[in-house]
């Protein structure tokens, strides 16, 4: 039997002890900001801003947010009485109870975002009341109230300063080496700085300056801030979009991009209670939608700004608040789909295409000079071209006629009919006006065009009357014998009064038309059952 080893230091367990404060809070920071800066800058700070009423927010970055980051805005300003604690771990404003986190209807509420970002980075606010008489400075290190330089008070100090708050964080993750070697790539942040600042300000419209990176105009629309951020090409493309279910208590409304823009990559700006989110499931609903319409591997540009009732919103499901959830989100998306389906259908009845005019001094493109350069050039397949324009005239059109010479016969004998020029009959009669009305009212203005510019192909099947006729690049086949009827009938009833006067000599009696007309009437009745056929005139595209 061997005997047990003694017991050393090292095979002892570790004993459990609770981490300090400071250490906490350090790593809680380094989550926070770990998740990239924009998440910390727009969900936070940004937010801050918006909800103290700003108007306008300027913001300052330096190395992509490493070196420098400043947000200044014209919001409601910090009390001095609350300076002391503004950098404490959950403190905030915005929330008192648990349960008010079912009607909360703000940005921010769980008050982190200062607290990390002060153990961090060397940490500067400035701020100012509407009732304060001047702005107050303050500097924070760990959550706490830090003197400015050695020797000095930590209290805050007052400063000349507008009405606002102006947070400054300089060297984040100073302390904290390996987090500040994992940003590598200063310019990549500052991109992702720009872009989601880019989309508040797209939905914040009538706030703005007028200079600075990402500027707006303080009294510009939604559509006018998308043409001044995402260019003209995204604005002159889109269209409104609106939809609402009381059933489900949610409004939607927003600016989405018709069938004619499409980018290589699709940019959705999504606000849930004017909240900036994601949604993973309405956004491959959204791109299921639009597949229909563009092209494969194209994406629109698409800005929602959802408000849903503020108890069927749970704001307190991710840790960077990105994300929400919401009682009948699938129900909801399915209506906001099927609105974005008929409004896009709505406007894909036409589709405009712009050409570039050729610029002075600019050489035209030459045209292939030999054989095998004609060679190379791909045809258009037929399907797309057009045969024949019932435009184009014929040869025997651009020949004169020749005047017929006049016999000696032709000038003694007397002329067996003569035509007279007349004006036109203006028929007054009520049946003729309602008839003329039935066919305007039934008429079909995109059949009417077809036959109106069609080309003649041929007989296809004498037995059924069938014919083929050509419209631009489609071809149709038509029932001929019903289009007649309805041809001439239209014809009568244009022309009726108008067709001119036959005059018979002799005279034919009365009577004896009358016999004539009893014994054609047979055949005459046989004739129009045949045309009136249930037979309806077929037009099938191919």
């Amino acid at each position: 039997m061997m005997d047990a080893p003694p017991e050393t230091d090292a095979n002892l367990p570790r004993p459990i002890k609770a981490l300090d404060a400071t250490v906490v809070n350090r790593i809680a920071a380094g989550e926070v900001g770990g998740r990239k800066l924009s998440p910390l800058i727009d969900l936070e700070l940004i937010e801050n801003s918006i909800d103290a009423r700003s108007t306008s927010i300027d913001i300052l970055v330096k190395d992509g947010g490493l070196k420098l980051l400043q947000i200044t805005d014209n919001g409601h300003g910090v009390r001095k009485d609350d300076m002391a604690i503004l950098c404490e771990r959950f403190t905030t404003s915005k929330l008192q109870t648990f349960e008010d986190l079912s009607s909360i209807a703000t940005y921010g509420f769980r008050g982190e975002a200062l607290a990390s970002i002060s153990h961090v980075a060397h940490m500067t606010v400035t701020t100012r009341t509407a009732s304060s008489d001047c702005a107050w400075r303050a500097c924070y290190s760990d959550g706490k109230l830090v003197a400015a330089k050695n020797g000095i008070s930590a209290e805050p100090k007052p400063t000349a300063g507008r009405q606002g708050t102006q947070i400054t964080a300089e060297d984040l993750f100073y302390n904290v080496p390996t987090r500040r070697k994992a940003f590598k790539n200063t310019n990549e942040e500052y991109s992702r700085i720009v872009d989601v600042v880019s989309r508040y300000a797209v939905h914040c419209e009538g706030h703005g300056d007028n200079n600075y990176s990402v500027s707006t105009m303080a009294k510009a629309s939604s559509l006018d801030n998308i043409r001044q951020i995402y260019g003209h090409a995204v604005a002159s493309e889109t269209v409104a979009f609106s939809c609402s279910n009381t059933k489900f208590g949610f409004q939607a409304k927003g600016l989405i991009t018709n069938a004619n823009y499409h980018a290589k990559r699709m940019i959705m700006l999504l606000f849930i209670n004017h909240r900036l989110v994601e949604s993973s499931s309405l956004k491959k609903n959204i791109e299921a939608t639009y597949s229909t319409f563009l092209p494969k591997g194209s994406h629109p540009f698409i800005n929602i700004s959802i408000e849903i009732e503020p108890h069927r919103v749970d704001v307190n499901v991710h840790p960077t608040k990105r994300e929400v959830h919401f009682l009948n989100q699938e129900e909801i998306i399915d209506d906001i789909c099927a609105a974005l389906q008929r409004k896009l259908a709505s406007t894909d009845t036409s589709r405009s295409f712009k050409t570039q005019t050729l610029l002075p001094g600019v050489k035209p493109v030459e045209l292939p000079a030999t054989v095998e350069d004609l060679s190379k050039v791909r045809k258009p397949y037929e399907k797309h071209m057009v045969r024949t324009d019932s435009r184009d005239k014929t040869l025997d059109s651009h020949f004169t006629p020749l005047k017929e010479v006049k016999s000696n016969i032709s000038q003694v004998s007397s002329p067996i009919c003569k035509t007279t020029d007349r004006r036109r009959v203006h028929i007054r009669l009520s049946s003729i006006k309602e008839l003329r009305s039935q066919v305007r009212d039934t008429m079909h203005s995109a059949l009417t065009e077809v036959f109106a510019s069609h080309t003649f192909v041929g007989i296809v099947d004498e037995t059924r009357r069938l014919a083929a006729i050509q419209h631009g690049t489609k071809l149709y086949l038509v029932d001929y014998g019903a289009i007649s009827f309805d041809l001439f009938y239209q014809i009568g009833l244009t022309d009726f009064g108008n067709f001119g006067v036959i005059l018979l000599n002799p005279p034919l009696e009365i009577s004896a038309l009358l016999e004539l007309a009893a014994s054609s009437q047979d055949g005459e009745d046989a004739v129009m059952s045949d045309i009136n056929s249930p037979e309806q005139t077929q037009i099938n595209a191919r």
